[in-house]
């Protein structure tokens, strides 16, 4: 077994360190800055800096900065080496004790696939998601959004930009991640957040594992200034899920295996939102 995995899975071994690795996880491939992942978790700064110093040491997460702000990542390169050498020596090479790690081998079959958005408050963001993958590629995909802490209402703006732009918003509501999850719901074979809150937090454990990817924008709900700038916001949050959601129904999907639909997912996510609208 190489040197650094015993380290690495010492590190890991904290219930802490594990929980600020396994959040970023979630939000790969994005950047998080650490008093994000403080306030997310529950955790004192100053505990934070520690918990990421040893998570960098073990070579699992990266740091950037970006003004004065120090953004931290997963190395997924070095991830996917301690996985490998897991998968070598601990499972001796053998898919029939390590299946998870192999299931995603094959390419998807011909057929209409379940894709669920998630945000916080599922009245715009993610409405969005579900109304464009419906409307540019309903013939391949069946859209679905969730919030997990939804509105009573979706936001009014966002159906006004809806409705200007020839969706059909009799079908929207809000809705609960719980009504998408647990017996009775669809198999999901993607599943997105399209916010960062929503990935911060813990979802359910998705049957059938999907691929999964983080997409997160800002929330044009919280934009302010003036009307016109207010409607801006919403403006470009539609533009920047329009662009992605467009890259994502033109991916050849039946041919690709999850390894190359994962990587496809996480490409889509590296672009900027503002780089889209």
């Amino acid at each position: 077994m190489e040197k650094e995995i015993p380290d690495q899975l010492a590190t890991l071994g904290h219930p802490q360190r594990l929980a600020v690795f396994r959040l970023l996880m979630r939000r790969y491939p994005g950047r998080v800055p650490a008093g994000e992942l403080a306030t997310a978790l529950g955790i004192k700064a100053s505990t934070m800096s520690t918990y990421l110093a040893a998570l960098q040491r073990a070579g699992l997460v990266t740091q950037g900065r970006a003004g004065t702000s120090l953004l931290y990542a997963i190395d997924m390169s070095a991830v996917q080496r301690m996985m490998e050498v897991l998968f070598a020596d601990c499972c001796r090479g053998r898919p029939d004790l390590c299946l998870p790690l192999c299931s995603g081998d094959a390419a998807m079959t011909d057929r209409k696939y379940n894709v669920l958005f998630i945000c916080t408050g599922n009245s715009a963001r993610s409405i969005f998601a579900e109304a464009l993958l419906r409307k540019l590629a309903g013939d391949r995909f069946e859209a679905f959004s969730a919030g997990t802490r939804p509105s009573s209402e979706l936001n009014p703006v966002a159906l006004r930009v809806l409705h200007d732009k020839g969706h059909d918003i009799g079908r929207l509501r809000a809705k609960n991640v719980a009504e998408v999850s647990g017996d009775g719901a669809p198999q999901f074979d993607f599943v997105f957040t399209v916010c960062d809150q929503a990935a911060n937090e813990e979802c359910p454990a998705w049957e059938g594992q999907p691929v999964s990817g983080h997409w997160g924008m800002p929330d044009p709900v919280k934009a302010t200034g003036t009307g016109a700038e207010k409607a801006l916001a919403f403006q470009q949050a539609y533009g920047a899920l329009k662009h992605r959601i467009e890259a994502f129904a033109a991916l050849p999907v039946e041919s690709l295996d999850r390894i190359g639909l994962q990587a496809a997912v996480d490409e889509i996510g590296r672009t900027q939102p503002e780089a889209l609208a």
